[in-house]
């Protein structure tokens, strides 16, 4: 399930949705990983939240910048503020 009015524009941004994502700000269950990934049909970025079973329980579109610049963030983790 991707939410196609909801884009994430900025690195700051894609820090943010995974701070709340770690939280569980967002409700979801199951959730074993996040990935970056590209759709299959339009090549178009995004952030995916995965299951254990490596299913899609949420995604959201992301900027090729973003898609580029927030590959080790979304790998390591965010930073923890002091």
């Amino acid at each position: 399930m991707i939410d196609d009015d909801k884009v994430i524009e900025t690195i700051d941004e894609l820090e943010t949705f995974l701070r709340l994502l770690e939280a569980g700000g967002l409700g979801l269950n199951n959730v074993a990983g996040v990935a970056l990934a590209t759709n299959n049909s339009n090549g178009r970025p995004f952030v995916a939240v995965l299951d254990d079973n490596q299913q899609l329980v949420l995604g959201r579109w992301v900027t090729t910048e973003v898609f580029e610049n927030g590959k080790d963030m979304v790998r390591y983790g965010t930073k923890k503020p002091h």
